[in-house]
This record gives C-alpha cells, sequence and structure tokens, in this order.
C-alpha cells in the first residue's frame, strides 16, 4: 500500500472508531471540530449539524477560486443476524482483506467515511490547494435530511467537489429525485383461539443499495414475506401476530420476520407450502439470489390481528410496488424510475410501512408516490409522503468537468466515464440552495454499500487521491 493511501486508510480508520448511525453524528462532528482546532482551521455548525471547515490557501494561491469538499458523515447501520455490534457504542474495526476492506459482519462506513478522510488528507498533506472549503452534512441517509437544511451564503465557493460516488474512473453529473412514503394502519387484534404461534423468518438475501443496486433482480425480503404469507393464508386458516423487516429506506431489505398462528394440526401442510414456494423462489432468482431461505419455528403470543385485518394487511403488502418502475428513454440501459419497500413493523396497535422512491424525472415520482398512497388509502391506512429532494440535472457544458476529464485523460491515459447515477446525491439539492454552483461527484470503489457485504477498493483510494491532487493544484 502506497504511503499516501496509507494515510488515507489510517485517516478513515479513526473516523470508523466514532459511532456514526444517522441523527447520531454529533461525536464525529466535535471530533473533526478538535481536528479543525489544532490547525487553526476555522469552523462552524449550523443549526442542523452540517459542518464547515475553512482551510487557508497555499502561500501565493489566495486570490484563486474556492474549492468545497463535499461528503456525508453519516452511515447507514447494517448488520448480519449473526453480529452482536452494537452501532451506538462499539467502534467499526476495518479489515484488510486482499486488495479490499471490510467490517465484520456490519457495513463498513466507506459511504462516506472515506470522503472525509480524503478531504482530510488533502487539507494537511501540503498540496499546494485553492482556498477550501471542507462540508460535512447530516443525515444524508435518510432523506438528504442535512442538505435540505443547508442556508444560503453557509458556504462561499461556487465550485463543488461530492465525494460520495462509488466507482473510480467515473464522474457522476446528474441523479435522481427522491421522496418517501410513510404509511400507518390500525389493527384490530382478539386473543389467540387455541393455535400455536410459530415464527416465519425470510433470510438470506443479498440485500444493498436501493439506488445502485436495485436494477440487480435482488429479491426484497419484505416482498417475499408478504408472497408467503399469501400461500400459506389461502391454504390454512391463519392469523398474524407480529411483523418486522427492512431498517433502513435507501437500504434493500435483507430479511424479514413475521409472528403467526394457525392450529398446530396443520403444521404438516404449512412446511410442505414453505418448502414449495422456497422452491419456486430458487427457480425465480437463479443467479441472482441463491440463498433465499423460508423458515418456521415456535414463538409466544397471546393475541393476533383479526381475521379481516390480517387479510387487509397481507393484501397491502402484496401490494406495494418494489423494483424498476421505468428506465430510461433517453440513455440506454439506466434506471428512471423505482420504489424500495424499504420497512414494515406492527408496533401496538398499529402496521407502519416505509417507501422510498426515485427518479430522474420529477412527475414520474410524483406519478410513483401517488399510486403507492392511493393503494395505502384504498386499504384503510393513513399516507404521510416526505418533501423529497430534487433530482440533479446534468450540465454537459460544465468547466469543471471539462477540466476533470483532460486532468484525469492525462493522468491515467485513459478516458473517465461521465454518466449520471440513480441513487441520490446532495448536489441537486446544494446546487438549488446555494445557486449557480458548477459540481461534479466522484469516489473511491465502493461495492455492496448499504450492506453488511460492503468494501472499500484500496488501490482506487489511491487513484482518486493523486486525481484530487492534481485537480486542486491545477486551479493554483
Amino acid at each position: 500500500m502506497e504511503s499516501k493511501t496509507q494515510k488515507i486508510i489510517h485517516l478513515f480508520e479513526q473516523i470508523s472508531a466514532v459511532p456514526r448511525g444517522t441523527g447520531r453524528e454529533a461525536a464525529l462532528s466535535a471530533w473533526l471540530q478538535s481536528w479543525a482546532a489544532a490547525r487553526a482551521y476555522a469552523w462552524k455548525t449550523d443549526p442542523a449539524g452540517n459542518l464547515l471547515i475553512r482551510v487557508p490557501a497555499s502561500s501565493g494561491s489566495e486570490a484563486a477560486p474556492v474549492l468545497i469538499l463535499q461528503g456525508h458523515m453519516d452511515m447507514v447501520c447494517e448488520k448480519t443476524p449473526e453480529s452482536r455490534h452494537d452501532f451506538l457504542a462499539d467502534p467499526i474495526r476495518p479489515v484488510l482483506d486482499g486488495e479490499w476492506l471490510r467490517a465484520e459482519g456490519t457495513t463498513l462506513g466507506a459511504d462516506n467515511g472515506i470522503a472525509i478522510a480524503l478531504a482530510m488528507a488533502l487539507a494537511e498533506d501540503g498540496v499546494k490547494h485553492p482556498p477550501l472549503e471542507l462540508l460535512f452534512t447530516v443525515e444524508e441517509e435518510v432523506g438528504i435530511g442535512g442538505a435540505n437544511r443547508l442556508e444560503p451564503g453557509f458556504a462561499e465557493g461556487k465550485i463543488l467537489i461530492n465525494l460520495d460516488s462509488e466507482d473510480e474512473g467515473s464522474f457522476i453529473v446528474g441523479c435522481a429525485g427522491g421522496q418517501t412514503t410513510h404509511v400507518r394502519m390500525d389493527l384490530w387484534f382478539e386473543p389467540l383461539p387455541d393455535w400455536q404461534a410459530y415464527h416465519l423468518r425470510v433470510s438470506g438475501l443479498q440485500g444493498g443499495h436501493s439506488g445502485v443496486d436495485i436494477h440487480k433482480h435482488r429479491a426484497n425480503a419484505n416482498s417475499l414475506l408478504a408472497r408467503t404469507l399469501e400461500s400459506i393464508r389461502t391454504r390454512v386458516p391463519m392469523r398474524v401476530a407480529g411483523l418486522k423487516g427492512g431498517s433502513a429506506h435507501n437500504a434493500i431489505p435483507r430479511e424479514a420476520n413475521a409472528c403467526i398462528a394457525f392450529d398446530s394440526g396443520d403444521f404438516g401442510v404449512v412446511e410442505q407450502v414453505l418448502r414449495e414456494f422456497e422452491h419456486k423462489l430458487s427457480l425465480e432468482y437463479a443467479g441472482a439470489e441463491d440463498g433465499i431461505s423460508l423458515t418456521l419455528g415456535k414463538c409466544e403470543a397471546e393475541r393476533a390481528v383479526n381475521e379481516v385485518d390480517t387479510e387487509k394487511l397481507v393484501q397491502l403488502l402484496l401490494a406495494l410496488p418494489h423494483g424498476v418502475a421505468h428506465m430510461s428513454a433517453n440513455v440506454a440501459g439506466f434506471v428512471e424510475t423505482s420504489n424500495n419497500f424499504a420497512s414494515l413493523e406492527i408496533r401496538g396497535d398499529e402496521l407502519f410501512l416505509l417507501t422510498s422512491q426515485r427518479s430522474t424525472v420529477m412527475s414520474r415520482l410524483e406519478e410513483l408516490t401517488g399510486r403507492i398512497g392511493a393503494i395505502a388509502l384504498l386499504a384503510g391506512a393513513q399516507v404521510r409522503h416526505s418533501d423529497g429532494y430534487p433530482a440533479w440535472q446534468p450540465d454537459m457544458t460544465s468547466p469543471l468537468l471539462e477540466r476533470s476529464r483532460n486532468i484525469y485523460q492525462s493522468l491515467f491515459e485513459v478516458a473517465p466515464r461521465v454518466e449520471m447515477i440513480h441513487a441520490g446525491l446532495e448536489c441537486g439539492i446544494i446546487g438549488a440552495i446555494f445557486g449557480d454552483m458548477d459540481m461534479i461527484s466522484l469516489g473511491a470503489t465502493i461495492q455492496n454499500p448499504h450492506s453488511p457485504q460492503e468494501r472499500l477498493h484500496i488501490p482506487s483510494v489511491g487513484r482518486v487521491w493523486r486525481f484530487l491532487t492534481a485537480l486542486v493544484e491545477s486551479y493554483c
């Protein structure tokens, strides 16, 4: 590992030692403030918790334009069922695995901790640079909440380099907008008849990022649970006593669980239903999901949703869409509009559901969001849509893009890819709030973000470093 890359990875390890789930970024922000104060860098925060650190220009470059290096402080907290990691207290200790860095049974947090590490390294490495503003936002992983609350004038620069992309060699110049839908439905419970309660588990799925991986034919555990419940309900009398699946709006659910009740004499029939349906799923997802597992075991329950609401609940879950809704008519192979059936849970006497919609065409986003709301309303549920965030429309005449292309070609003797991405980036919101921004997004290669299989390609960190240093020096 090259010394520069090793320094960046060391900074990333320090960042990873600070718990920083969405909404809990204060400790990392305080650590970054101390880092800035120790170097006499001015810093400030806003009421949302976003942090801006100003790094003075290298000698002789004071008149150069201000560059903003931008990333987010929070991470998606996903872990395997076996992991005992506590995201509120435990540090993540990255593990070297050949050319890759990963974590043990959890998300790594390279999305977006590696951006912070790169920005810090650039500020303290002695690289000749213009005035820099390091903009680190909060709550990106939940509807881009921190960027949404930025105020005009919080940053001064008009050239922004977002470091939240996940494929080295690709420059992102546009992204999807997004919106979430929250569904709540009252349920009527009744004491269990003389039935046995069972724990039904859907597991073994890959999951992944609901933007980056939505087109990869990966199964959604919540949707599979709904189909499994319907398969059982049509064969034997059954009631639902509990539900829990998914954890984040931007992560494809890998596991979902239900507590169901039926006559113990029907256990053999239900077991047969599960084996037959599991076989169907193995054929349906062959080559994409080879580990799908449906298991059943006894559990305890004193009450269950009544017959009418059990049927209504299952039908609602079946009706909610997941996956690609529209492919782009203008860009071959590009996902235009999609939905992630993100989470489901019974809490008390209520069912709570969350879906996350994305699109590069805002009218399509409105259409899909409205359709999901209509489905829920027809089931008698209550619906609340988030404000959402806008798509980032590409500017192919961007001076920053042209400069970046030329520098990358000169460094690596190959042209970079210039692309849009279906995932959400903060650039669209920042550009709308600050106005007149020249922006690009790039980053080191990260695979399987938002899942415990997340890993960071170490050589790509070195390539991003070489490019970034050349880019900032070019402004001097």
